[in-house]
């Protein structure tokens, strides 16, 4: 799909992220959201599900969340009446447990780059395989990491995948006031093993 993305990005800047998913449907391409159902990813999840309940969002669970992520996934799928599609890592969290160690440190970075592709990449490559998306709605905010201040509300990723991330400039506190706005469950435990702390990458946006 042939966008520029300089033009395209300068259109959006100040749209409401309503206007932009309303325009990302509005290419008439395969779509797909995605989900950690991270603290509040509700956010996101609302604003999709507000315009169009059809769209597939895919949520790699890669076994190691905290209860409380499945417990308040399963609230928000329901509420939400999400059309989820759910992947998993081949080898069950006990299992890999039991055969290789758990977790590695993220300081491994052999070992844990390895975990990463088993428990969170692989999976996401299986969801890719199967739903072929040409558009891709994502929750990313500019503020979060290093690498996602280099890119904007419309970027193409190394899989040639248009990246569409409706509250992009959005800060922390924008996000929360939507949330209290629409009653939103928050995820206040949540935990990514892949990722460890808030500003490294889990490596879903960043694969080729």
């Amino acid at each position: 799909m042939s966008l520029d993305l300089d033009t395209v990005n300068a259109q959006l800047r100040h749209a409401s992220p309503e206007h932009i998913l309303r325009w990302a449907l509005g290419l008439g391409q395969r779509t797909i959201a995605t989900t950690s159902f991270g603290r509040n990813a509700a956010a996101m999840l609302h604003m999709v599900s507000e315009i169009d309940k059809s769209v597939p969002t895919v949520w790699v669970d890669t076994g190691y969340n905290l209860r409380d992520t499945y417990l308040v996934a399963e609230k928000l799928i329901s509420q939400l009446d999400l059309n989820m599609h759910i992947y998993s890592p081949e080898m069950t969290s006990e299992r890999r447990n039991a055969l290789l160690g758990g977790v590695p440190m993220v300081e491994d970075e052999s070992l844990h780059s390895e975990f990463t592709q088993q428990v969170k990449l692989e999976p996401f490559a299986r969801a890719l395989q199967d739903l072929q998306p040409e558009i891709w709605l994502t929750g990313l905010r500019r503020e979060e990491t290093e690498h996602r201040q280099t890119l904007d509300i419309v970027s193409r990723d190394a899989r040639g995948i248009i990246k569409v991330a409706p509250i992009f400039y959005w800060s922390e506190q924008q996000v929360e006031a939507y949330m209290a706005t629409h009653k939103l469950l928050t995820c206040r435990h949540y935990f990514d093993p892949t990722k460890v702390s808030d500003g490294r990458e889990c490596g879903m946006h960043t694969a080729a």
